[in-house]
């Protein structure tokens, strides 16, 4: 599902502007996996921003009607996907719901909490979408719950390849309001980065973790 330009433009810049989405060619980030990145993405910092934080609810508000109009309720992955998926939960007036990585080991034992119930059609909110790997491990949970999954929505996704196979092979549709694509135009065209910079950027997007273990070398 493809966003319109502006959405992508504007959520880019946003992303940008409050460091939400961090650039750094000459100096990789580590990533969780290991893996060497020019980039860094924590779109919790948006919640620290009440306009950009409204145009986010707005947008994925929106999005989430046009694609999924059947939706009965919303689920936030755990736990960077609980603020926005609560957001626009209350924006679209739905219930809400989300889903842990694991179940409790203490209490009522529960992976999914909300009072929701099997058979609900639900729309999962992601912050970002990278491998997918994380996001389908709790639309799993959640159609073994018994849950429908009309598909997921998220603030912003990497665009890897492997995603888009991974969430076709789940039979999962996926939008993100905006993509790796949209902030490296935005983040050349306002001076984030050079030229030179631009084309590093490049290189990582079309193959990750080659270019990860170029730079251990």
């Amino acid at each position: 599902m493809q966003q319109s330009n502006d959405t992508a433009t504007n959520i880019a810049e946003y992303l940008l502007q409050i460091k939400a989405i961090k650039l750094s060619p000459s100096n990789p980030f580590t990533w969780a996996s290991g893996l060497k990145s020019p980039i860094y993405s924590d779109n919790r910092l948006s919640l620290s921003h009440p306009a950009i934080r409204t145009d986010i609810k707005k947008a994925l508000a929106l999005e989430i009607a046009k694609y999924y109009p059947g939706a009965a309720a919303i689920i936030g992955v755990a736990t960077a996907g609980i603020a926005p998926g609560a957001l626009v939960a209350d924006e679209m007036n739905l219930p809400f719901g989300y889903v842990r990585s694991e179940a409790k080991k203490h209490g009522m034992g529960k992976q999914v909490e909300g009072d929701i119930q099997p058979g609900a059609k639900v729309v999962v909110v992601e912050d970002l979408v990278s491998t997918g790997k994380s996001s389908l491990q709790a639309i799993e949970t959640l159609r073994d719950f018994g849950v429908e999954v009309l598909g997921l929505a998220s603030i912003f996704t990497y665009g890897f390849s492997v995603a888009k196979e991974n969430f076709f092979k789940a039979n999962c549709p996926m939008f993100s309001l905006s993509n790796y694509d949209a902030l490296i135009k935005v983040a050349a065209e306002k001076g984030y980065i050079s030229l030179s910079e631009k084309e590093t950027l490049a290189t990582w997007a079309q193959d990750p973790e080659a270019w990860s273990n170029d730079q251990v070398k």
